[in-house]
């Protein structure tokens, strides 16, 4: 008698098949998760980058007002991603997303006769040296660059708050210390992504050579 012929057994071809089909849905399900929390970050296609667009305005307004332009670049990235025409849903406009009340108080203490309304925060040049004025007047009141990015984001007052509470100590805050002691989760996250886009920025050689020959 002839041997019947064993039927080919493709069940762990298929299930294989399947299995790796289902994890790469996952890993797209996952990316797609990540890039769409605003927290995260809400622009994927710019994740991670680390542009100097606007370098002569922001070295000639950090030397200006006495703060790291390298600071300003970070605060740049993670405001707008340099997008000059960005506007928040709260108002706040251009590369350093400047509010209607900070661009007030700015022009007062600037004494700027200039005759600038609120659409100039549209321009770059004008963006730039108010965000930078407002920068280096935080610093000096909060000493630290995460907590001048703390004040940036949540306000001077809410920031002095935590401090006249006892929520953080001044001297001794850092993203690597006690970032978690900040009452806001999305202002941990912003401290987070400022100082790590300014490790970026100090990392930059071409930049450093820039500021430290004062080409502008």
């Amino acid at each position: 008698m002839a041997k019947k012929k064993k039927k080919k057994k493709n069940g762990g071809n298929r299930f294989g098949v399947a299995m790796f089909i289902i994890v790469v849905l996952l890993v797209i399900f996952g990316v797609m998760v990540i890039f769409k929390d605003p927290i995260t970050d809400n622009k994927a296609s710019k994740f991670f980058t680390y542009p100097t667009d606007y370098e002569e305005y922001v070295i000639k307004y950090a030397n200006e007002y006495d703060i790291d332009p390298r600071f300003v670049f970070a605060i740049i990235n993670t405001e707008s991603h340099f997008d000059p025409d960005a506007e928040s849903e709260v108002g706040a406009r251009g590369l350093m997303q400047i509010m209607p009340e900070a661009f007030e108080w700015i022009a007062f203490r600037l004494n700027d006769d200039r005759g600038l309304d609120f659409d100039d925060m549209y321009e770059p040049e004008y963006n730039i040296q108010y965000g930078s004025y407002m920068l280096s007047y935080l610093y000096e009141q909060f000493g630290s660059y995460e907590l001048t990015a703390a004040a940036y984001h949540q306000g001077m007052n809410a920031v002095q708050g935590w401090i006249d509470d006892g929520t953080i100590d001044p001297d001794h805050f850092s993203v690597d210390e006690n970032l978690e002691d900040l009452p806001s989760e999305v202002t941990q996250d912003y401290i987070y992504k400022v100082m790590k886009a300014y490790n970026k920025y100090k990392s930059n050689s071409e930049l450093e050579e820039d500021i430290n020959n004062g080409n502008y």
